[in-house]
């Protein structure tokens, strides 16, 4: 079995710079960088005085709270096809 190719991108969150190695495409990358970026400047907009490192906690916690509420929706979706009832 083959293995994918990998990239290495450079993106900028929140003022650094990082290069990320990965399978998926540099626009994907450059997507996922963009929206870590934008919620981080949303959390430190209301938050001026927090460190970087609470800042990047912070933003880790939202982000997954916004995907285990965007999985919970789409199983209650999934279900609702297997059992249209619901």
């Amino acid at each position: 079995m083959s293995e994918q190719p990998k990239t290495r991108t450079t993106v900028d969150i929140f003022g650094q710079q990082y290069t990320i190695v990965g399978t998926e495409s540099t626009s994907h990358i450059r997507l996922v960088a963009s929206i870590v970026d934008d919620k981080m400047r949303e959390i430190s907009a209301k938050n001026p005085h927090l460190d970087i490192n609470k800042l990047a906690v912070l933003t880790a916690v939202n982000v997954v709270h916004d995907f285990l509420k965007l999985k919970d929706d789409y199983e209650k979706i999934e279900r609702q096809f297997q059992d249209p009832k619901e």
